[in-house]
This record gives C-alpha cells, sequence and structure tokens, in this order.
C-alpha cells in the first residue's frame, strides 16, 4: 500500500490511514492471499524510502523533468509542486528493483516510469556490476487504459472532481449501473469498436475485461440493440462482478486485529527479503557496514 507515495499530494492524516487499511482490504477481497502474495504497507519498510535515495544520485534531473505524469500533476496541484512529487519516479523504481522484479504490470501511463526504472537498473549495473534484475513491462491488451465515462479522451482517475467519471470498487450496484447508462458515447448508434468511436470503444474495452469476450463476439452480440441497451449490460456486468468482492471487503474490515496481523507480517517479510538487496547495494557503492 504506497502511502509514501501517497503523501506527494496533501492528505488528511485520518482519511490517509482509513484509505490504507481500505485498499488492503480491497485487494484481499479481490483475491490476493497475503499468505501467498507478499502485501504490506510501504511506510512499514525503510528499505524503499533508503533505496530510493541512493538511485536518486543515479536519475538525471533531465530525465525526472520530462516525466509526463509530473508535468500534468504540476498543473493540477500547482499550488504544492513538490520535491517529492518530483521524485515519485524514482521511489517506484525502488519500489520494483528491492525485489528482482520479473514483469511489472502497469498501465499505458505508467510505462514511462517503468522505462526510467530499466534506465537507472541498466546504470547502476554498467558503473559497479550486475546488482539490478531489469524488469519488463506487462501491459494487458484488454484494459491497460479506462477512459473516464464523462470524457472518453481523457483516462478514469479516482481524483476526478466529476463522480460520474469513474467506477469505484465501492460503488453501490445501482449507482455503478447509473454511472454507465450516464456514459458519454459517440454519435450513431452502432456498437462498433474503433478510434472515430471513444466513447463506445472504452465501454467495448470494459465489457470484454470483465467478460472475456473479444470485439467481434461484443459487436455481434450487440448488433442492432443500440447505446442504451449496451450501456446498461455493461453497467450490470461490471455491478455483478463487484457484488462478492464489495461483501468480502465489508467482512473484512469488521476485523480490524486480523488485517493487522496480515500487513504485519507481510511488511516484517518484505524487510528480510529487501534488506539483502539494500546491503548489496550499500556494499557496492562504498557505504561502511553497520554494527561491530
Amino acid at each position: 500500500m504506497v502511502d509514501l507515495h501517497a503523501i506527494t499530494v496533501r492528505q488528511n492524516p485520518a482519511d490517509l490511514r482509513r484509505r490504507t487499511l481500505e485498499t488492503y482490504a480491497i485487494l484481499m477481497a479481490c483475491g490476493l492471499d497475503p499468505d501467498q502474495s507478499l502485501m504490506f504497507i510501504q511506510s512499514h519498510v525503510q528499505s524503499h524510502s533508503e533505496l530510493a535515495w541512493v538511485l536518486s544520485t543515479f536519475t538525471q534531473f533531465g530525465e525526472l523533468s520530462r516525466m509526463t505524469q509530473f508535468k500534468d500533476k504540476s498543473q493540477k496541484y500547482s499550488e504544492n509542486i513538490n520535491a517529492g512529487l518530483f521524485t515519485y519516479p524514482v521511489l517506484m523504481a525502488a519500489d520494483i528493483l528491492l525485489y528482482n522484479t520479473d514483469l511489472v504490470p502497469v498501465g499505458v501511463d505508467q510505462k514511462q516510469h517503468l522505462e526510467l526504472t530499466r534506465d537507472i537498473a541498466i546504470r547502476f549495473n554498467n558503473l559497479y556490476s550486475p546488482t539490478f534484475k531489469v524488469p519488463d513491462a506487462y501491459i494487458p491488451q484488454v484494459g491497460a487504459k479506462i477512459s473516464s465515462l464523462a470524457d472518453p479522451l481523457k483516462k478514469m482517475s479516482k481524483s476526478d472532481e466529476n463522480e460520474n467519471a469513474y467506477i469505484s470498487l465501492l460503488d453501490p450496484y445501482d449507482a455503478i449501473i447509473r454511472k454507465f447508462k450516464r456514459a458519454v458515447t459517440d454519435s450513431g448508434d452502432e456498437i462498433k469498436f474503433g478510434a472515430d468511436k471513444p466513447g463506445i470503444s472504452n465501454l467495448m474495452g470494459i465489457y470484454s475485461a470483465v467478460t472475456g469476450e473479444n470485439n467481434e463476439r461484443i459487436e455481434s452480440e450487440f448488433s442492432g440493440k443500440g447505446y442504451g441497451y449496451f450501456k446498461t449490460a455493461v453497467g450490470e456486468t461490471v455491478a455483478d462482478l463487484l457484488k462478492p468482492v464489495q461483501e468480502n471487503f465489508y467482512r473484512l474490515m469488521e476485523d480490524k486485529e486480523y488485517l493487522a496481523q496480515k500487513y504485519a507480517k507481510g511488511a516484517n517479510d518484505a524487510l528480510k527479503l529487501s534488506k539483502r538487496m539494500t546491503d548489496k547495494v550499500y556494499r557496492k557503492v562504498g557505504f561502511v557496514k553497520a554494527g561491530v
């Protein structure tokens, strides 16, 4: 749970604590098992911020200046363009490189950050000796970019001021369907995927991600049925998918002690694993080993 990343934008402390715990519970509710996966709160594992500092000395100012997400957020949060926001991709690189990661699932908007991570890893490896595994991006063919329901030319974002623009995993069943019914579509009424139909293509992408059906099958299934019918079908399909997730989430949130045990164990395991990497990096850059 990347709470260190979260504070690059001003947060209400109580809300941040609540959302961090909720995010942990949501991931479990979606099917991640903390006994099979390493799940922890980022600020509980100091190796992340420690490695990020070292990696920042192998990252050029110009590289960070070119990050499009920094430019976008600087415009959106112009009253708080802080150094953490600028160096955000370096902390992300540390998150990845600490654990010898092979594949990193990313959306299209994060691909640039992963490319920087690869550059940093290669640069460090060349200066010293092979240390970091150079990760590859995993960008799914379907669902890599979900657009706003209110403006299909923008990506869907939970920080959008328009609540009808995005779907929250905890949105009530009826609210999900209502949001899809209000989704902005294109001229005409043919269910067909194409660059000239960004609104309906976005809905088709969502439907495909949930059902596994390809565009050709979707076009055939909804041929002649019109936008209204299709938008309702997408909404119901998404709402049905999220219903058991929400039930699991609320059940988990009733047992905060259980969640605390799981994220504490996750942090302890992550610290042991990540310390091997920080020890190796410290030795290679020339730091004096701590202890007697």
